[in-house]
């Protein structure tokens, strides 16, 4: 054992979901003590901005049923196994939830986010989307997603006001207007 960190003797699957499996870890700490960790696996993700050629931001707005609430977000969701790439799950999610299609060419890696790293290994890719074409959205079935289109300032005061709570919108927003704003 490393006596500089914990480490894990024990993982019991304790239940195995959709999108997510949740694990109990059984954990010797640096102190030789031990202690249960709950860890939750997920799949992947992927997620998109997708950017008019004026500017502006398509954003979705759709029930979550964890905060039992609405919530505006960039248009993202799971991967199709593990061996699908994040781009290829981003260009889907960027037609099926907004209606849009951009050439494969037109969507750019931005960045790679944990969401919750205290206790899930999520992970989510992101990218950008360009030169957009309208096209029809193509939901899944438990899916009921309003488009609504933003200007990067109108995103940027929702995000301030506390009205965009979704952590990769707010990770990626930020990383794309600061990407886009002249250097000081």
């Amino acid at each position: 054992m490393n006596p500089d960190r914990p480490e894990r003797v024990d993982r019991t699957l304790i239940h195995n979901g959709a999108i997510v499996d949740i694990y109990q870890d059984k954990m010797q700490l640096p102190d030789g003590s031990f202690e249960n960790f709950d860890f939750i696996k997920h799949k992947g993700a992927a997620a998109v901005i997708p950017v008019l050629d004026d500017g502006r931001i398509i954003m979705v707005r759709q029930y979550r049923n964890a905060i039992d609430s609405y919530t505006l977000e960039i248009p993202a969701g799971g991967l199709n196994g593990a061996d699908e790439p994040t781009k290829v799950a981003a260009h889907r999610e960027l037609e099926e939830e907004t209606g849009y299609y951009a050439e494969m060419e037109d969507v750019e890696f931005l960045l790679s986010l944990y969401t919750t790293v205290a206790f899930c290994n999520e992970k989510i890719d992101i990218y950008v989307a360009h030169n957009l074409r309208k096209t029809a959205q193509h939901l899944d079935d438990d899916e009921f997603i309003d488009v609504e289109v933003y200007t990067p300032d109108e995103l940027k005061s929702l995000i301030l006001e506390g009205k965009i709570v979704d952590a990769k919108t707010i990770a990626a927003l930020s990383t794309y207007l600061l990407k886009m704003s002249p250097a000081d």
